[in-house]
Formats: structure tokens, C-alpha cells, sequence
């Protein structure tokens, strides 16, 4: 059994989407939220948290929340024994991804507005995983600051998919896993 294709079963995409794109939901392409950002391409997503290699039970900082679909999605495959926190820089998506969220029932996910000019949510640092659904010019050594030992970040970095991988002894081994499009992290 594929625990990815049972939480994209459990969480449907239109759930996550403005009223007037959820006639697209099962497109395989990424659809616009608003204020610039977008809902990512389900078969980019299923990359990312194959990856990701989320277990049940694991703490997950989930980076660039948007529409909340991916901390959903992440809070299925963490279980309730789990907890994910969503972070998002811009309000309006902060507040629309948290009724999207609450309306899946699983209380040991949130979303946050993370303050300017810092990435991820340290406050709860060390994470497991860690998942950025946007890209970053350079690997930010302010999250991998924030993965656990041993743990796994999965992020895009001038395109280029990258799995940063913490072993228990804190050795980093960073990996390229193909070529993506995304909106760019901001911290402002």
C-alpha cells in the first residue's frame, strides 16, 4: 500500500481550492489560489512526500502552506500521534488555509503566519521533516538549522528538487531529485 495515494484519497484537492477552480481539481497541474501563489501539481506533490518519507508520529514543518492542502496532507500520513505545523507569509492565505484545514479534523495540524523575515517556525525546531513548496535560490541554512537528527528536508533550489538528509550523528548528505517549477520563498 502507498501511504501518499491514501492521504491524496483522504484529502481531496478541490477541498483546497477558491469555489470558482475546483472544477479543475483533477487536473495534474498547478491552479492559482490567489495573491500570486498557487495549489502545486498533485503528481509534484506526491514526489515531494514520497521523498519526504513522512512516518507516522513524526513532528512536521510544513513551509509555504498556502491553500493548506500539503499540511493536510501531511497530518494524515503523521496520524494523530504527529503534529504539523503549517507556516504562511501572506494573511489572507493564512486564514483561508486554516478553514481548509479545520475542515478535515485533524487537531495536531495548524497553520501560522510566520513573521517576516523568518523562515520556518523555530520556536518548535528540531522537525523530522521538513517540506518547502517553494523555491529557494540557495539551500537556507536557517532550515536546515530547524531538521532534526536524524531527519529529512525536501525543498526546490533553483529548480533542482533537493532531499537534505540529517543522520542521527548530524551528518548532512544533500541529494538532486529532478528539475521543478515553483513560486519563490520569501521571507518578507
Amino acid at each position: 500500500m502507498d501511504p501518499v495515494l491514501d492521504a491524496f484519497a483522504a484529502i481531496p484537492r478541490e477541498g483546497f481550492l477558491p469555489r470558482e477552480m475546483r472544477g479543475n481539481a483533477g487536473f495534474d497541474q498547478p491552479l492559482p489560489i490567489g495573491h500570486g501563489q498557487t495549489n502545486s501539481q498533485p503528481r509534484t506533490v506526491a514526489d515531494m512526500l514520497r521523498l519526504l518519507e513522512v512516518a507516522p508520529g513524526d513532528a512536521v514543518l510544513d513551509v509555504g502552506s498556502g491553500s493548506g492542502w500539503s499540511t493536510a496532507l501531511l497530518a494524515h500520513l503523521t496520524g494523530p500521534e504527529g503534529s504539523v505545523i503549517g507556516v504562511e507569509l501572506e494573511p489572507a492565505l493564512v486564514r483561508f488555509g486554516r478553514r481548509n484545514l479545520a475542515a478535515t479534523d485533524q487537531p495536531w495540524a495548524r497553520i501560522k503566519r510566520v513573521r517576516p523575515g523568518v523562515l520556518g517556525w523555530p520556536e518548535n525546531a528540531a522537525y523530522d521533516r521538513i517540506l518547502v513548496s517553494a523555491e529557494a535560490e540557495v539551500l537556507p541554512p536557517e532550515l536546515v538549522d530547524q531538521l532534526a537528527a536524524p531527519g529529512r528536508m525536501v525543498i526546490p533550489v533553483a529548480g533542482l528538487m533537493t532531499l537534505v538528509e540529517r543522520s542521527a550523528t548530524g551528518e548532512v548528505r544533500i541529494s538532486g531529485h529532478g528539475w521543478y517549477r515553483f513560486v519563490p520563498l520569501r521571507e518578507r
